[in-house]
C-alpha cells in the first residue's frame, strides 16, 4: 500500500473515535434541546440528561468511547463559557451594584459556604467534602434565573434588580473561591498565611490585568475598526480570550480565571455587544459539550445510594439559600416582600456549581459521590425555581398577615431609615478615594518594577553601565505614577471641606506625608534592586531631585495617560449606557424601561389623551428618543414608535402598566392576507368606466389595494406615471395589488 494511503487510513482510525463520538453528543444534546424546548424547561438540564444517556453509566444507549477528548472539549467549554460571562459582567457592573445587592450577597454566600460545611461534617463528609459543598451551595444559576424572570415577565420588578446585583457578586466572588479552593487542595493546609497570599495575589493581578486590558485593548479594536468584518473579529476575540488563558496559567491561576477576566476587560468596550453576538454560537456548542460532560458523570447507583444526602441537600439549597437571601436583603434596607421574593429567587445551584465541582475532581481532592449530587440537586432546584418565585409574593403577604404586629412595623421603620441614608461622609470619601489612589498606583509601580528587573535588566546588565541604564528606564517609566501617589490631589471638594474643620487638619497632613514616604520607598526599592546600598543613597538624591525640577512635565504626562484610560473605560457607556435614574424613586417605587412597539395604539397619542397615571398610577419620568432625552415630558408630548420611557411606580403599579401595554399592541387582523397575495399583474383597459378618467379618478388603488406602477400605450412604457395621467382606450396597465381584488376587477 502506498505511504500516503497508509498513513490516510491510520489517520481516519485515530479520528474516527473523535469523530463519533462528538456526532453522539450533538446529536443527543439536540434531540433534548428540541425536547426541553418544547416543554419550556432549561436547556442545561436536557444536556444533563443527554449527557447521562451518551455515558458509559446508561447502558442501553450507544456511548462515548474516548473519555478523554471529552474532557478537553470540557475543558474549552468552560473557557468560552466563562468567557461569555465575562462579557456580561464588566467591573463597572460591579461598582454600580450598590449596598443591597453587595450585601445580599455577601451573608448569602458566607451562610450557605458555613452551613454546607457544618451539613458535610455532620454527614461524615471528608473536610475538603464538605468545603467544596459549602462553596457549591453558595453559587446561584445566571442561566436558571434570567429563564425563569423571562417565562414569568418579572424582569421590571424592583426585586429582580436586586437579584442581577447578587449575581454580579456571586460572579467575582466565584472567582476568588477557585483560587482559594485551589491554594486548599494543592497545600492540603488551612494555614491563614497561605490563603491571605492566594488572595493579596489574585487581587494584585485582577487590578493589574484591568488596568492593562482597559488602557491598550479598546485602543487596538478601535484602531482596527475598519478592519473588523465579524470574522476578523470573532478571531480576535477569541485570540485575546486564549491569550489571557494562556498568562493566567502561567502565573499560577486557572484557565477559566483568564477567560472570565478577558471578557470583562472586552465588556468595557464599544465592540462588547457585537462580540458577545459573535461568541454566543461558540459558546454554545462547547458549552452544550461541558453540560453533556457533567451528565456523562451522572451515575444511578451513586444517587440510589445517596438519595438521603441529595435529598437533605437540595432542602438545605432550597430553605438556607432563601432565607439568607432574604435576610441579606433585609439588613440592607429591603421591605420585607422585596426581600423574600430576592430570597427565593436564589435558591437554586447552576454554572459556577458545577465548574468548582468540576475542580474538585480535576485537582483529586473531592470523593466521587460529590458531583453526580451536585448534578442531582441542580436538576431538582431547577425545576423547583420558578414556582418559588410564583409563591414569593403571596408567601411575603401570608407572612405579614402572620407575624407579630410589632416585627413587621420594625422591619418597615429599618427599611425605611435605611434607604433614607445613601450617601457616604465626607471624610469618607477622602479616605475611599485616596486608598483607591495608593492601591492603582501601587500596583502599577510594582508591576513595571518586577518587569523591568525581568525583562529590560537581563537585556543591558552585560554592559558596563548596564544596572544604570536600567534603573533610569525604570524610574523614567514609573515617574508619573510616583508623581500621581505623591502630589496628585484626590477628592479635592471633600479636603477643602474637611479643611475647614479643625479636627481633621492634622490626619491630613498625615495622609499626605504618607504618600510621599510611600513614593520615596519605591524610588529606593527600584535603585536598592540595581545598586549596592551606598551608590542607591546617592542616586536617591539624584532621583528626588530630578522628580522635584520637573513637576509640570510629569503632571501633563500623567494626564495624558489617565485621560487615555477614561476614555477607553467610558466609551462604552457614552455610546450605548441609557441612564436609569434610580435615586428618583422614593419607599417601595422604582424606575422601569419600556419600548413602545412599532405595532402599539399608542404611538401618536399624546400623554394627556393616554391618562396613563390615572389608569395604571405610574409616572413618566423621562423619554429617551435615540440620542435625544425629554426629561419629565409635559402632558402635550406624544409617544412614537421606537421611544423608552422610564416609569416611576410600584411592582404592582409597573405590572398594571405592562399589561395596558401589552393590551394595545395591535394584533393582525384577519383581513390581512400577507404578503403572498401581493401580485404583479397586467390588465388590459376595455372597460369603458376607466377610460377618460385620470388614474385618481379611476380609483383603482382603492378598488385593489394596490398601485399603478406601469402603463404601456402604443408601444411606448411609462414606469411609475403621474396620478393625473389620462387613462385611454387600448392602455395596457400593469398593478401591484391584492391577486383576488385584482382578479374581480378584470371581470367588471
Amino acid at each position: 500500500m502506498p505511504l500516503s494511503l497508509t498513513v490516510a487510513a491510520e489517520s481516519t482510525h485515530h479520528l474516527y473515535p473523535l469523530i463519533s463520538d462528538l456526532g453522539l453528543i450533538l446529536m443527543t444534546a439536540g434531540v433534548a434541546v428540541l425536547l426541553f424546548k418544547k416543554i419550556k424547561q432549561p436547556l442545561v438540564l436536557g444536556y444533563l440528561i443527554a449527557g447521562f444517556l451518551a455515558g458509559n453509566n446508561f447502558d442501553f444507549f450507544p456511548s462515548v468511547k474516548d473519555t478523554h477528548s471529552v474532557e478537553v472539549w470540557a475543558e474549552i467549554g468552560v473557557i468560552f463559557l466563562l468567557f461569555s460571562l465575562g462579557l456580561e459582567f464588566s467591573f463597572k457592573k460591579l461598582m454600580k451594584v450598590g449596598g443591597t445587592a453587595g450585601i445580599t450577597a455577601t451573608v448569602q454566600i458566607v451562610t450557605m459556604i458555613l452551613l454546607g460545611y457544618l451539613v458535610g461534617r455532620w454527614m461524615n463528609w471528608s473536610q475538603m467534602d464538605s468545603i467544596f459543598l459549602g462553596a457549591i451551595l453558595s453559587m446561584s444559576s445566571t442561566t436558571i434565573i434570567l429563564r425563569a424572570f423571562d417565562e414569568l415577565n418579572v424582569k421590571g420588578r424592583k426585586f429582580a434588580g436586586i437579584v442581577f446585583g447578587a449575581l454580579i457578586v456571586e460572579d467575582i466572588v466565584a472567582i476568588l473561591l477557585m483560587v482559594l479552593l485551589s491554594t486548599i487542595a494543592v497545600s492540603q493546609q488551612f494555614s491563614g498565611t497561605e490563603l491571605f497570599d492566594s488572595v493579596l495575589k489574585l487581587v494584585f493581578f485582577l487590578i493589574l490585568w484591568f488596568i492593562g486590558g482597559i488602557f491598550f485593548i479598546p485602543t487596538l479594536l478601535k484602531k482596527a475598526k475598519n478592519l473588523l468584518t465579524q470574522e476578523t473579529l470573532l478571531i480576535c476575540s477569541l485570540a485575546l480570550c486564549l491569550m489571557m488563558v494562556i498568562l493566567a496559567t502561567e502565573v499560577g491561576f486557572s484557565p477559566a480565571l483568564g477567560a472570565f477576566i478577558m471578557g470583562s476587560i472586552i465588556a468595557e468596550t464599544t465592540q462588547a455587544e457585537r462580540i458577545e453576538h459573535l461568541i454566543k454560537p461558540v459558546k454554545d456548542l462547547f458549552g452544550a459539550v461541558f453540560f453533556v460532560s457533567v451528565g456523562m458523570l451522572i451515575n444511578l447507583d451513586t444517587l440510589v445510594e445517596y438519595s438521603v444526602p441529595v435529598l437533605i441537600i437540595t432542602l438545605l439549597t432550597i430553605l438556607g439559600k432563601s432565607t439568607s437571601s432574604a435576610l441579606g436583603a433585609m439588613i440592607s434596607g429591603q421591605p420585607l416582600r422585596q426581600s423574600v421574593q430576592t430570597g427565593m429567587s436564589l435558591a437554586q445551584i447552576g454554572e459556577f456549581s458545577f465548574i468548582i465541582a468540576t475542580l474538585g475532581m480535576s485537582l483529586k481532592v473531592t470523593s466521587d459521590f460529590l458531583y453526580p449530587i451536585v448534578v442531582a440537586v441542580s436538576a431538582i432546584t431547577t425545576f423547583t425555581t420558578p414556582f418559588l418565585i410564583k409563591a414569593a409574593t403571596p408567601f411575603a403577604e401570608f407572612l405579614q398577615k402572620k407575624l407579630p404586629r410589632k416585627w413587621v412595623r420594625a422591619i418597615d421603620i429599618y427599611s425605611s431609615n435605611a434607604q433614607s441614608i445613601k450617601s457616604l461622609s465626607t471624610w469618607q470619601k477622602f479616605i475611599r478615594s485616596s486608598l483607591t489612589q495608593v492601591v492603582i498606583h501601587s500596583v502599577i509601580i510594582i508591576a513595571i518594577i518586577l518587569l523591568s528587573s525581568r525583562f529590560i535588566l537581563p537585556i543591558v546588565e552585560d554592559s558596563k553601565f548596564g544596572n544604570a541604564i536600567a534603573a533610569i528606564i525604570t524610574l523614567v517609566i514609573i515617574s508619573p505614577f510616583l508623581w500621581a501617589i505623591s502630589l496628585r490631589r484626590v477628592a479635592v471638594e471633600e479636603v477643602d471641606l474637611l479643611r475647614q474643620e479643625r479636627r481633621y487638619k492634622g490626619p491630613l497632613v498625615m495622609i499626605i506625608l504618607f504618600k510621599m514616604a510611600l513614593a520615596l520607598f519605591y524610588i529606593g526599592f527600584v535603585l536598592n534592586n540595581f545598586f549596592s546600598p551606598g551608590i542607591a543613597f546617592i542616586a536617591l538624591v539624584i532621583a528626588i531631585t530630578t522628580y522635584i525640577l520637573f513637576p509640570k512635565q510629569l503632571h501633563l504626562l500623567y494626564n495624558r495617560i489617565e485621560n487615555h484610560f477614561l476614555k477607553n473605560y467610558n466609551d462604552r457607556e457614552i455610546a450605548v449606557e441609557k441612564r436609569r435614574r434610580r435615586d428618583l424613586t422614593p419607599w417601595d417605587g422604582h424606575m422601569a424601561d419600556f419600548e413602545i412597539a412599532k405595532e402599539s395604539n399608542l404611538a401618536g397619542k399624546t400623554l394627556e389623551e393616554l391618562q396613563l397615571r390615572e389608569k395604571t398610577g405610574i409616572n413618566i419620568a423621562f423619554i429617551k428618543r435615540g440620542e435625544i432625552s425629554i426629561n419629565v415630558p409635559s402632558r402635550n408630548e406624544r409617544l412614537f414608535p421606537g421611544d423608552e420611557i422610564h416609569v416611576i411606580g410600584t411592582d404592582d403599579q409597573i405590572k398594571e402598566f405592562k399589561s395596558f401595554l401589552d393590551k394595545n399592541e395591535q394584533e393582525p387582523s384577519e383581513n390581512n392576507t400577507g404578503s403572498d397575495n401581493i401580485v404583479l399583474q397586467k390588465l388590459e383597459l376595455k372597460n369603458e368606466f376607466f377610460i377618460g378618467k385620470s388614474i385618481r379618478e379611476s380609483q383603482i388603488r382603492e378598488k385593489t389595494s394596490g398601485l399603478v406602477v406601469g402603463i404601456e400605450r402604443n408601444g411606448r412604457r411609462m414606469l411609475n406615471p403621474d396620478s393625473h395621467l389620462v387613462l385611454e382606450d387600448g392602455d395596457i396597465l400593469w398593478v401591484v395589488g391584492d391577486k383576488t381584488l385584482l382578479a374581480s376587477l378584470e371581470q367588471c
